[in-house]
């Protein structure tokens, strides 16, 4: 029998002000446990973004969020929802001789949704040779800051005792290499940065050790080599990554809680976890399943898309999950993901959030879910975040933040962010004085940095995206709404006049006539806004070089949910027939795209992990099969295959993934399931919710009322003119309405030269109007050249697709 470490008093302390060690002799005088060598171990990572549950009470005054994942603990979260304080926590089991079981590697796992209406999840971990099973049900505390697994383990065969050990990797503080830890009080504790772990055991521990990772001293090498804590260590008296371990005394079939607790100091956290194994597993189970069936029953019921079928607990898990992806402390602030992407490769710091970060787009896919499920005052929250916490002086918005506001070091700007706000305020009818005066400020920045954004949505290009100047128009739409309510017309005109030109210039901005892959097609983007030259777009994330014309992607199906683009445009349904060529995969879960051709960002072909080299594949989302279905039924089509397909994406805690393996199963990944990239990725559970709710609704429901209204009726303008140019001459239309520049040549309309010398653009302008309108030529330094004779006039029809065919007046 080893020596139990059962208290300070028989072992070694930490003070609880942190500053150190401080060694205290046993009673009997007996040899002091030495302090774990090593320092600082390997360094530390994080664990795969594939989550299988996760969950946090919905208590405002519970501060802490679990995430778990291939049968054990993966990060929890404490004391906001962008801090994880852990990387994992385990299991191992040892006969004590000769074999020793890993609950991650050598146990079959089973996750089960313990009730449909609360994020409570029960892992169900059986050895593979049938030994052993361990079934672990977590809940967190909804009054306190406190992680309870209620645990059963149970030996199934062989008549010699097994032995069960906890293993505990904390990242206490953030930051898995700058841990201390020991035994305090019959708890293994640590601390890190401002913050302090305790785990605590019902049945309370046996021997206990604190090491370093990957050293000698690290518990996990002394139980695979040696079946037992061969050599306990007091503690660990250096920064470093550290590993805990404690025996806890079982039979054949043993029940237990474990707690974790956290705190700001030592006996906070020893305090949260003592108090919750004293409240019970049962008593707080039932708060935190009350707490939200109690939320569930406040939104709207589910719609009939869903309603009794296996897609309703798909749709209440995610409106729950995107719940509780909101920060208790700063309200409003939702993350993207409780996970890092490839996160076992990614080094475990602060300085590395992954997915456990704001960006004001996936906030804006979020609010708008909510919205749809009936939470409008989380989708206010959402907007207030935008607008008070992380909109800049000068309108922009940044790349992304952490829940206080601070910068990830992501700089990127990108113009659909600073135009959601405007467009979530539109359908939460905000027009107040204070909401006004933020979104003037994003509306001025888009009138003066669009249409061309620093970043598209997938935050690797510049240029003009199909995707990006969908949002640009819904947000300057949505702005001069709230500008003519707010008595401001001059700023309203200006903002409609803005976005009439943009969508009227789309096309000459974005659609090739010519490349390689089919046309005519809108590009995924245009570095310069001159779609038939061959520009060459370079990725970042190793993919290399290609020409515009043959880089695709499904974003400008943006251009229709957001109400700019009827769902029957002809250049919309021409690029959809080119996307489903270049990027549609049929998985066994469905129909799934790709981001784009050439996309780079996902596993290497072996199922490595991204790391940003050359060689990552991107797979399919199936967030894009949401975004399909909307189009779909914008179309008056069926939308429910692209509801079920997503669905079938979800692993078994109902967590639908960012990414799917698309090629023969390996072994550890299934073709049409989740990758190690994130899962659940909250905007694909958002775009569940909105398809759901989309479905049954027979309309779009997040198709912003007010810029559909403006665009319901109008014309597709094809202006055709016959002309010979010298080199580095391109032809332009401009003309007497905003849409057609108002005269101002910086404003004209550039037509494709594809079948040179015929030029050719198609022109969305309102329908009935009647206008005058003249071609230019520009030369490369910007000279221009007007036509001569008088202005040509034409009156627009009421509807349809009219061709004005010209020759160039010398």
């Amino acid at each position: 029998m080893h020596r139990r470490i059962l208290s300070s008093a028989l072992a070694v302390g930490i003070v609880a002000a942190g500053l150190g060690f401080v060694p205290i002799p046993s009673a009997t005088a007996a040899p002091l446990v030495p302090l774990a060598p090593g320092a600082p171990g390997v360094a530390a990572t994080w664990t795969s973004g594939d989550k299988h549950g996760l969950g946090t009470a919905v208590s405002d005054a519970s501060k802490v969020w679990y995430t778990l994942g291939s049968g054990t603990t993966t990060e929890v979260f404490y004391p906001t929802v962008d801090r994880p304080q852990v990387q994992d926590l385990q299991f191992v089991v040892t006969d004590g001789v000769s074999r020793t079981y890993v609950e991650r590697d050598d146990s079959v796992h089973e996750t089960t949704l313990v009730d449909p209406e609360a994020l409570e999840y029960r892992q169900t971990d059986t050895a593979k040779d049938g030994s052993f099973r361990i079934t672990k049900t977590y809940v967190t505390s909804p009054g306190r800051q406190t992680l309870l697994i209620d645990t059963r383990f149970e030996q199934l065969s062989g008549t010699t005792p097994l032995h069960l050990y906890v293993l505990f990797n904390p990242s206490t503080g953030g930051d898995g290499n700058a841990n201390r830890g020991n035994t305090l009080d019959g708890m293994l504790i640590s601390q890190g940065g401002p913050t302090s772990a305790a785990l605590a055991s019902s049945l309370g521990f046996g021997d206990t050790t604190t090491g370093y990772s990957g050293t000698a001293s690290d518990p996990y090498r002394q139980l695979t080599a040696d079946h037992r804590l061969s050599t306990l260590y007091g503690g660990a008296a250096t920064d470093g990554n550290i590993v805990q371990s404690a025996e806890i005394t079982v039979g054949r079939d043993t029940r237990f809680t474990l707690a974790l607790g956290f705190g700001s100091t030592l006996n906070d956290a020893q305090g949260a976890a003592s108090n919750a194994l004293g409240d019970g597993f049962a008593a707080t189970e039932s708060a935190y399943v009350a707490g939200w069936r109690g939320y569930l029953s406040s939104l709207s019921p589910a719609p009939s898309s869903v309603a009794g079928t296996s897609l309703e607990t798909q749709y209440d898990v995610a409106v729950m999950t995107l719940r509780a992806h909101e920060d208790k402390t700063v309200r409003g602030a939702f993350v993207a993901s409780l996970s890092v992407p490839w996160g076992q490769a990614v080094p475990g710091t602060m300085a590395n959030p992954g997915y456990h970060a704001i960006w004001a787009r996936d906030l804006y896919q979020v609010a708008t879910a909510l919205l749809a499920a009936g939470d409008r005052a989380g989708a206010a929250r959402a907007l207030d975040y935008m607008l008070n916490v992380q909109q800049r002086a000068d309108g922009s918005m940044p790349h992304n933040t952490m829940v206080d506001g601070s910068d990830t070091g992501l700089t990127g700007i990108q113009l659909d962010e600073v135009a959601f706000p405007a467009v979530l305020a539109s359908m939460l009818g905000r027009s107040d004085s204070a909401t006004w005066a933020k979104l003037k400020l994003s509306a001025d920045y888009l009138v003066s940095h669009g249409p061309s954004t620093p970043q598209e949505r997938w935050e690797e290009q510049a240029g003009f995206s199909p995707s990006t100047i969908a949002a640009e128009i819904a947000g300057l739409v949505a702005s001069a709404d709230i500008a003519v309510k707010n008595g401001d017309r001059a700023s309203a005109t200006r903002y409609l006049d803005t976005a009439d030109l943009w969508r009227a210039s789309l096309e000459s901005w974005t659609v090739t006539h010519t490349g390689s892959i089919g046309t005519p097609h809108y590009e995924r983007i245009d570095p310069i806004g001159t779609p038939d030259a061959g520009t060459t777009v370079c990725d970042t994330n190793g993919a290399g070089c290609t020409d515009a014309r043959d880089l695709v992607d499904g974003g400008f199906l943006e251009l229709v949910r957001l109400g700019i683009r009827s769902a029957d445009d002809p250049t919309i349904a021409a690029s959809v027939a080119v996307v489903d060529a270049q990027l549609r995969v049929d998985t066994p879960s469905g129909a799934m795209w790709r981001r784009y051709n050439r996309d780079g960002y996902g596993e290497h072909a072996d199922g490595s992990p991204f790391n940003g080299t050359a060689g990552g594949i991107g797979r399919p989302w199936p967030v894009l099969a949401g975004e399909r279905g909307q189009y779909e039924l914008a179309n008056g089509r069926d939308a429910m295959p692209y509801l079920r397909s997503m669905a079938a994406t979800a692993n078994d805690a109902y967590m639908i993934p960012e990414q799917v393996w698309d090629t023969a199963d390996t072994g550890r990944f299934t073709a049409g399931e989740a990758t190690d990239s994130a899962a659940p990725l909250a905007w694909a559970m958002a775009q569940y919710v909105r398809l759901a709710q989309s479905i049954s609704a027979g309309r779009n429901v997040d198709t912003p009322a007010v810029v559909a209204a403006r665009y319901a009726t109008g014309v597709e303008a094809t202006f055709r003119a016959n002309a010979t140019t010298t080199w580095g001459e391109s032809l332009f239309v401009v003309g007497s309405i905003p849409a057609l520049g108002s005269w101002d040549t910086s404003k004209a309309i550039r037509l494709s030269s594809a079948s040179y010398p015929d030029w050719a653009v198609e022109v969305a302008l309102p329908a009935g109007v009647s206008l005058e309108y003249k071609y230019i030529r520009k030369s490369a330094d910007g000279t221009v050249t007007w036509e001569s004779g008088a202005n040509r006039t034409i009156t627009l029809p009421g509807s349809g697709t009219p061709v004005y065919r010209d020759t160039w007046r010398r």
